[in-house]
């Protein structure tokens, strides 16, 4: 079996850390760093020739920037004669520009799924893709983790008596994950019908269940500016929910979802570390390292991954 070596870029390095210390692997010596003009230089400093490399990287803000440094990395690794490299992507940028919903514009998941497999990447390792679909933009194999079997333990924490909980998705698209979750907690699902006026605002529209008297428990795949979470916990209340909980695979906060967040009727939102924004008052974070380590030792070691998606 070849070694397995463990790369990191600057996009996250404390979720690689605990990678490395949850599989007892210790980091690969590798520099990353930047020339005046900007430009990414790489450079990795031990044999890996024949090595089985996994790079972790998530595509977050600076995206366009991440991406270029795990490309270089990739590149890299490959010129240095790796004999497989997977980059693990905890969150993949782009994924909502997956279809042609306008004319003249790109499919830009599918772009960057061209450039990493032009790149050198043999295989993805990713979790909670904002289209599912994506899977199907890459010729190489990718391995599609969920974060609800890591958030479902922190709810049932925090909420071992699930009887007056409702699961509820802030939109219609959103509707099969929530109906996961629901069944993972044997809770009622119920769904808010939203109208979307532009990239930072949402305007809720209805409720389609019954969430008077009680608790709710809000779940989507992503929030970046927490529009959409927002409205849909004012239409909860106004609805009649008790108090209202959020849970969410991947928190992009930036300064507007923080004050957002703290304004609003949420109490709480569990999220997970797939990337270093998510923090912050309000803001509860389960790590996914552990997650994402058993997926690595079972890749190397040739072994399913199936059972990870059981909760």
């Amino acid at each position: 079996m070849p070694p397995l070596k463990l790369i990191t870029g600057s996009a996250h390095r404390t979720l690689a850390e605990n990678i490395a210390e949850d599989i007892g692997q210790p980091l690969a010596d590798v520099q990353v760093t930047a020339f005046p003009d900007g430009e990414t230089f790489v450079k990795i400093d031990e044999n890996i020739r024949g090595a089985d490399v996994f790079i972790v990287q998530p595509t977050c803000p600076p995206t366009n920037h991440n991406i270029m440094e795990l490309l270089i990395m990739v590149d890299a690794a490959r010129r240095a004669s790796a004999e497989r490299i997977t980059a693990v992507i905890p969150f993949f940028g782009y994924a909502r520009q997956d279809r042609k919903d306008q004319p003249r514009v790109p499919i830009t998941a599918k772009l960057v799924a061209n450039l990493l497999t032009s790149a050198g990447v043999n295989r993805v390792l990713t979790m909670d893709l904002h289209a599912p679909q994506i899977q199907g933009f890459f010729d190489i194999p990718v391995d599609h983790l969920y974060a609800k079997s890591v958030l479902i333990g922190s709810l049932r924490e925090r909420h071992p008596d699930t009887k007056n909980l409702t699961v509820v998705s802030p939109d219609v698209g959103g509707s099969k994950m929530a109906r996961a979750y629901a069944d993972a907690l044997g809770t009622e699902l119920a769904i808010v019908a939203k109208h979307r006026v532009n990239a930072t605002n949402v305007e809720a529209m209805n409720v389609i269940g019954e969430v008077e008297g009680r608790d709710v428990l809000l779940v989507d795949d992503m929030t970046e500016t927490a529009g959409t979470l927002m409205a849909a916990a004012d239409i909860l209340r106004k609805h009649g929910a008790l108090r209202v909980y959020a849970g969410v695979s991947h928190a992009i906060l930036g300064e507007l979802a923080h004050q957002r967040i703290k304004d609003s009727a949420i109490e709480e939102i569990i999220t997970t570390d797939s990337v270093p924004q998510a923090a912050g008052p309000k803001v509860q974070v389960v790590s996914i390292a552990p997650l994402l380590g058993e997926a690595i030792r079972r890749i190397h070691g040739g072994q399913s991954i199936t059972t990870l998606f059981s909760v």
